[in-house]
């Protein structure tokens, strides 16, 4: 992580995946991020791949570098608690991010009467506040019926949770836009973005929808095709697949110099009436390209195909599982100064990635491990709203904050 957000503070209210992440980002720059949850963890709390003893790894690798209170907000007093916790005074504060529904002394109203210049960034499903998650809006826009096995006849939903990926990195830039025009006017703001808005943004920005409308063309299947161009998965002599991309013209050249192909695809344009330097005809042509590719990488170990590539400058990649991906690639492993071994408590030591932006002028500062939850509470009541040992243990007594 960096200290380029040193002195920033975020109060975090959220679950699953998009909020968590846009905390995270802003996290692992430096900022103060005050994750709440709810006494005994939140909904996802314990949310699977978990350790044998049922510990959340994933809870544990999405909030690290964040501090936690645990905070009952179904209660005045807990909703005061926070509430004065994100309308705290100072320009570096003052920022609310949160994907639960907004309740009493939350709600922009409420907070914005306490701190005019507050900034609330509030994630919802569907922009009419209806719910949904990352596969429900995947569904409803496109990819999944151009994904995957081109000869089937149901669709392929991709694993990736890309839409909450995106939009905790919307969110996060966000809070950072937010926090530029305060600096600039003085002026709070609240943002709500709708995940799949997010969808339906990034459909446009890559030309489905004008696809759709103007050609009024149907996007077809490719399996592991690039679309308008050429690459694809191709199996090695030993067992190994590997992926495959020509876009670009040197891309193609190089391809075609590793597997000495030259004169084969020469033939083949001459048949085919077509010059394959160009990606889209590449694409068109890819059933009889295909076969001369997969010929010579059929013959050759992973290996001898790597070698080859290398050597070329062949665009590719090899196929590997989460757990050979650990174990085999370097650039997934401490040789990388993004990853650091990280001990989590109860959980153990595993590496842990900071930040991918890469501040040249700036050290990389330790990765700190996920809060339990709740660690913070005591400190996080004392240090920022003041509150005296004897007020914290009464809050305690009543179950409002633990």
């Amino acid at each position: 992580m960096y200290g380029i957000l040193e002195g920033l503070r975020i109060v975090e209210a959220s679950a699953f995946v998009a909020a968590p992440t846009g905390g995270l980002v802003l996290a692992q720059l430096g900022a103060d991020v005050i994750r709440i949850d709810p006494p005994g963890g939140g909904v996802d709390a314990g949310r699977w791949p978990l350790t044998s003893d049922g510990t959340s790894l994933y809870w544990a690798s999405l909030n690290k570098c964040k501090r936690s209170i645990m905070v009952d907000t179904k209660t005045p007093e807990g909703q005061e608690i926070v509430a004065e916790l994100i309308a705290r005074p100072g320009e570096d504060s003052g920022c609310f991010l949160t994907n639960l529904p907004p309740r009493g002394e939350l709600s922009w109203s409420s907070l914005s009467g306490r701190r005019a210049d507050v900034i609330m960034l509030r994630i919802i499903g569907h922009r009419d506040g209806s719910t949904a998650l990352d596969y429900t809006v995947n569904s409803a826009v496109g990819y999944p019926l151009a994904t995957g096995n081109a000869r089937a006849d149901a669709p392929v939903n991709h694993v990736f949770p890309a839409w909450d990926v995106t939009t905790g990195l919307t969110a996060a830039l966000g809070l950072m836009a937010a926090l530029r025009r305060r600096a600039k006017t003085g002026e709070g703001e609240e943002i709500v973005l709708a995940l799949s808005d997010v969808a339906y943004a990034t459909v446009g920005n890559l030309g489905h929808i004008a696809e759709a409308m103007i050609n009024g063309t149907e996007r077809e299947p490719t399996g592991n095709d690039i679309y308008g161009a050429f690459g694809r998965d191709f199996a090695t002599s030993d067992g190994h697949r590997v992926m495959v991309a020509a876009i670009t013209s040197r891309q193609w050249r190089s391809l075609l110099d590793a597997i000495d192909g030259h004169r084969a695809i020469s033939r083949l344009e001459e048949m085919l009436e077509v010059d394959l330097s160009d990606e889209g005809r590449r694409f068109e042509a890819r059933d009889s390209i295909a076969p001369i590719v997969a010929r010579w990488i059929g013959a050759h170990t992973l290996d001898e195909v790597r070698a080859a590539f290398d050597r070329s400058g062949v665009c590719w990649g090899p196929y590997r599982s989460f757990a050979k991906m650990v174990r085999d690639d370097p650039r997934c492993s401490t040789d990388n100064p993004l990853f650091e071994d990280v001990e989590q408590p109860g959980v153990g030591t595993f590496m842990m990635p900071g930040s991918p932006l890469e501040f040249m002028g700036h050290k990389r500062k330790p990765i700190r491990p996920a809060p339990a939850l709740g660690q913070h509470t005591d400190e996080i009541l004392a240090d920022i709203l003041g509150l005296s040992d004897a007020r914290i243990g009464d809050l305690r007594d009543a179950k409002i904050v633990a």
